[in-house]
This record gives C-alpha cells, structure tokens and sequence, in this order.
C-alpha cells in the first residue's frame, strides 16, 4: 500500500526531510489554512527550550486555535506549531467531504466497523446507537487494504452534525491526527499517538506498566543536553518507561518545578516511537511545551492549571505520586530495544507486527489532506486501543486484561 521512503533526517526525530526543508515548503501556506501568527515563545520559560506557537482565530466552534510546537532546535521547534495547525485545519470537515458522506444507520452500510471494538463511552448503548442515523465516511485498513465505513464522529475534529437529526454519540478529540512530509510519515506519526495514547491509558487505569529509568544511564548527548536545562533551572524530571503489551516504547515524564513549586507546572509529557530515544526526546521536549503554554497562557484548554492552582502543589503531587515518587528499582534506557530502521514502510510494518501480536489487527487511516494547503494529513484509529487517558467515560477491555495479567 505505501511506498518505500527512506528516512533521511536522524538529529531528535525521525523524518524524511530537514525541519528547514518542511518550513521552507509549507511556510506559504500558512495563510491559507487561516493561521495569522507564527511566534517562538522558548524566551517566557527560564529553561530555555525551544517552543513555538501558531494562532489560527477562524477554528472551528469546539477547537482550540492556539497550537504548540516543540523540539530539540528551533527548526524542529517551528515546524512542529506549523504541522499542529495544518493538522487541527485538515481535521475540519468542509464542504468537499459532503461528497463522500453517507447518513445512514449501521445496517444501511455496506461495511461498517465493529462499534464494539471503538471503546465507545460506557453510557452509550450500542444496540440502539445501530438504530439511529449517523454521518459515515470511508477509512482503509492499512494491515488488509480493506475499506470500511467510519462515523465521521470518529473522523473529523470538531464534529459538527450536518443537522438536527443527526446524532453525535462521543466526545471529539484529536488522537491519531498526525500531519506528515509524505502521507506515509503522516500515517506512522499517526499510529505512534494512538499507540501512545494506549499505553497512558493503560498506565492511568492500571499503574502497573511502570518501569522507572536511571538517568545516569543514559548516554544520548541530546537527551543530556535538555536534562542539563532542566536540572540547572531547579526542575525535577522523572523518566518512567509505560510501554504496556504493545512493544513500541513509550515513555511518561514528569516535571517538577522544586523552585517555584506551582501545582500548574508539575507537567507531563508522553512520547511513543520505534527508537525509545526519541521517545523520551519527544517526552521531554512535549514538558518543556507544556510549561510554555502554561506560562503563555493563552490556549483555550488550561482550565485544568486553573483547577491544579486551587487544589494546590502538595495535594496534586500526592494525587499525581505514580509519577514523580521513585519506588527505588531502576532500569537503563539502553536495555529497551530499539526497533526503528531507515525506512518509513519498514517502521510501518514494524508496527502493524507489534499491534497485531496483542490482538490489534486493524489500523484504519483516512486521508485529510487539503489539496490547497498540500500538507499530508491523516486520522487513525485503531480499533481496541484504550482512550481513558483522553476520556475517562471511554474504558476498554485492554486495560482490565492487562491488570488481569500483571
């Protein structure tokens, strides 16, 4: 189904073009998907980090329109705002889509995914949800190139229902919306957030996939380099390896502002990839985003540092302790393996392999991609993988296997 594009940029991430290069290609378009400023933020955070922010006010009702992008340089840094943006404006339904959705019931599709596998909310009764007409659109299983009919609940983010009749039955989110130099890049990024999304999940439900990592082991002078920053400016940081049965590493990290002790800046930040280095350089760099939006200040979805502010910073330390207490047992980064190659589709079978070894035998992508912006832009779900962490109404029998078995 994909073709065999070799990865050709190594320096903290895996892509098949230099960050310059993406900018240099997709810079123009930027007005075009509807976003007015581009600005690096790294400056408001004493730490040093690059990060950079991308502000597109014609967002959709029900979407944030201020997006983060980070990194281990500036290039990175500013690309990743720029793909954030183009993904959250491709993920948009516009009226091109009309042509290729079908409102209809589950027996009206000709076929149509098994809603028992979506770990759909617990409230929702799916016998009846069979019943009633929903907006359906096409995605392809990239394991059998089997095509199956969606809801576009699932699809498009946010989700507005083209009428009154029409039901929406879950809570939008962006969860395998990944944005890509080719749509291969695009789909690998999209299965490694679903996948990483998992694994959290699993962790949040079960606290049992938690291995932490000794960070005098490591030996990566990325990964030293931005521990310095945060060391130096009193910031804790706690290294823990979440993978769960899906054997693609993810890894959870925790920050703790010892200096200014605020409840709004013990920061998480979670990174899933082949090769466990860049997970843990995708954790990293995704705190020192986090820290930045808390202090920029300015994103529509910090109403939980509000809440964090008011319970407090020793009550959401002990709230959060599966994070940041060390239970004494450490493992080195060197001991995950690292499964990653030089080839885009060799990663993407890497993938569909550990995926389905856990019984995780379709990944369903759509193409997003917007033929006026030209950015490669993909949804995926993979049927069975948990969304708790996002959605705490969306429980699956993963995690309750898991805690069965470990």
């Amino acid at each position: 189904m994909f073709s065999d594009i070799p990865i050709k940029y190594f320096n903290g991430t895996h892509r098949v073009k230099e960050p310059r290069e993406t900018i240099k290609n997709y810079e123009d378009k930027l007005r075009v998907a509807g976003i007015t400023r581009l600005t690096e933020i790294t400056d408001l955070d004493r730490v040093g980090i690059p990060v950079f922010s991308a502000i597109r006010p014609t967002a959709q009702e029900g979407s944030v329109s201020v997006y983060a992008g980070k990194g281990i340089g500036k290039p990175q840094a500013k690309a990743s705002a720029m793909m954030e943006g183009f993904e959250r404006y491709s993920a948009e339904k516009q009226k091109i889509d009309n042509d290729n959705i079908i409102i209809g019931t589950f027996e009206d599709m000709s076929n149509p995914v098994d809603f028992e596998s979506l770990v759909l909310p617990q409230s929702v009764d799916i016998e009846s949800l069979k019943g009633l007409e929903l907006e359906w659109s096409k995605m392809t299983d990239i394991v059998s190139e089997e095509e199956f009919d969606v809801p576009i609940n699932l699809i498009y983010h946010p989700y507005i229902p083209s009428n009154d009749n029409i039901t929406s039955f879950v809570k939008g989110n962006t969860n395998g919306l990944a944005s890509g130099n080719v749509l291969e890049e695009a789909v690998l990024h999209g299965i490694f957030e679903v996948v990483e999304r998992d694994a959290w999940s699993i962790f949040e439900e079960t606290k049992k996939n938690r291995k932490e990592i000794d960070l005098d082991t490591i030996e990566s002078e990325d990964i030293n380099n931005i521990l310095n920053k945060f060391e130096n400016e009193s910031v804790d940081i706690n290294l823990l390896d979440i993978t769960a049965d899906v054997e693609i590493p993810t890894i959870a990290v925790s920050s703790d502002d010892t200096l200014l002790k605020d409840a709004a800046l013990l920061t998480l930040g979670v990174g899933t990839h082949l090769n466990p280095e860049i997970a843990v350089l995708r954790a990293l760099t995704e705190v020192a985003q986090s820290r930045a939006t808390q202090i920029h200040g300015t994103r529509e979805d910090t109403a939980r540092a509000d809440f964090m502010r008011k319970a407090g910073y020793g009550r959401m330390k002990k709230i959060n302790s599966h994070y940041f207490e060390s239970e004494g047992n450490k493992i080195n980064l060197s001991s995950i393996d690292n499964n990653s190659s030089v080839s885009i589709k060799k990663d993407i079978d890497t993938c569909i392999e550990k995926l389905s070894n856990v019984g995780l035998n379709k990944i369903l992508f759509k193409d997003l991609t917007r033929s006026e912006i030209g950015v490669n832009v993909v949804r995926v779900i993979i049927p069975g993988a948990e969304l708790f962490a996002l959605d705490p109404s969306r429980r699956g029998e993963r995690a309750v296997e898991y805690d069965l078995n470990h």
